[in-house]
């Protein structure tokens, strides 16, 4: 039977990359998304001939109720849940210093971003326990394990750092029933790259990393998919930057 995957904002953006990669693995995939229809229709049909492998639902991560729902539907439907991918991750694009943030933007940051996390992680691990099987992958940024300051980006920043020692947490306290959990932290990945394959990226130049290319949803992907692999079980705890070697904090300081 194929691994059952949750993967939270999976329809667009970096989160659809992981989609399409993990169903042509073979993977039984559920997605969530917030509001965004049109990109479920579009990933519908390019995924078309894996359609048995999928499920999407609607739901807000930032609000506890929709995870229980969302959790147990998918449950329901698909089967118990082998590998959670916490994909969303809410941001604020304005550019502001902490004080002029809202508090209505400061707790979706905090719920989004770290809250979310736990209230998953609390419906989904007792059953990976009973399974001795389980894979759990979170996103930071760059230098997230370092608890660096990141200006203008004060609650993101703040909850993702929160989520660097909750995946440590959980990946110490669950390893002994065979679940992993390990942080993947993208770098500068914007725009059309962040569903563009790494092939695309290289026939398109004007990216200044210093590879020589830049970041795309495929890199992500493919750190991923190993890391989901049955026999990935010691890559646990691990805070991995797929960065290309773009420094995006200092470049802010």
């Amino acid at each position: 039977m194929p691994k059952h995957v949750f993967i939270t904002a999976g329809s667009k953006g970096i989160g659809r990359k992981v989609t399409e990669t993990l169903v042509k693995k073979g993977y039984s995939v559920t997605v969530n998304y917030r509001q965004d229809h049109k990109a479920v229709e579009t990933l519908t049909e390019l995924l078309q001939p894996y359609s048995n492998q999928l499920l999407f639902i609607q739901g807000d991560i930032t609000k506890e109720e929709d995870i229980k729902r969302m959790v147990h539907e998918a449950t329901e439907t698909v089967g118990p849940i082998d590998i959670l991918i916490n994909n969303a991750g809410p941001y604020i694009f304005e550019r502001k210093k902490l004080i002029d943030y809202s508090n209505e933007e400061w707790y979706e940051m905090i719920e989004g971003n770290l809250s979310s996390v736990f209230h998953l992680l609390k419906l989904i691990v007792p059953t990976m326990r009973e399974n001795k099987f389980g894979r759990i992958i979170t996103y930071g940024f760059q230098g997230a394990d370092t608890a660096p300051g990141w200006i203008y980006r004060s609650a993101f920043s703040a909850a993702k750092v929160g989520l660097v020692s909750l995946t440590k947490t959980i990946a110490f306290e669950e390893a002994e029933h065979g679940i992993t959990a390990n942080m993947v932290c993208p770098g500068d990945i914007l725009g059309e790259m962040k569903e563009a394959s790494i092939e695309y990226a290289r026939n398109h130049s004007g990216n200044n990393a210093p590879i020589g290319r830049s970041g795309t949803g495929e890199d992500i992907a493919r750190m991923i998919e190993f890391l989901c692999d049955e026999n990935s079980d010691m890559m646990t705890g691990s805070i991995i930057e797929i960065t290309g070697g773009v420094d995006v904090i200092n470049r802010y300081r």
